[in-house]
């Protein structure tokens, strides 16, 4: 729930300090693509934290979403979507 308030305040913000449509529409289109390859961390996370202590859960869970995104990315270049520039 926090994400999708957080970006709706993000557009209406970016709405009002007059920010061109472009550039609204680029932040709703890229938060998208960002938030795709953190999701397998939300699945490993309560079971790695079963295992391992929270804070070794926790770097675990950073380390294969660097992974994750920079392999998605990859992915979905080929697709004309960049999100390393």
């Amino acid at each position: 729930m926090a994400l999708p308030l957080i970006t709706i305040l993000t557009m209406i913000w970016l709405h009002v300090e007059k920010q061109p449509i472009e550039k609204i529409a680029n932040h709703a289109w890229y938060t998208f693509w960002y938030v795709v390859p953190t999701l397998p961390m939300f699945l490993l996370f309560p079971t790695l934290l079963q295992k391992f202590s929270f804070w070794f859960s926790l770097i675990i869970c950073a380390v294969i979403t660097v992974i994750f995104f920079w392999l998605f990315a990859l992915v979905v270049k080929t697709f004309g979507v960049d999100l390393l520039r």
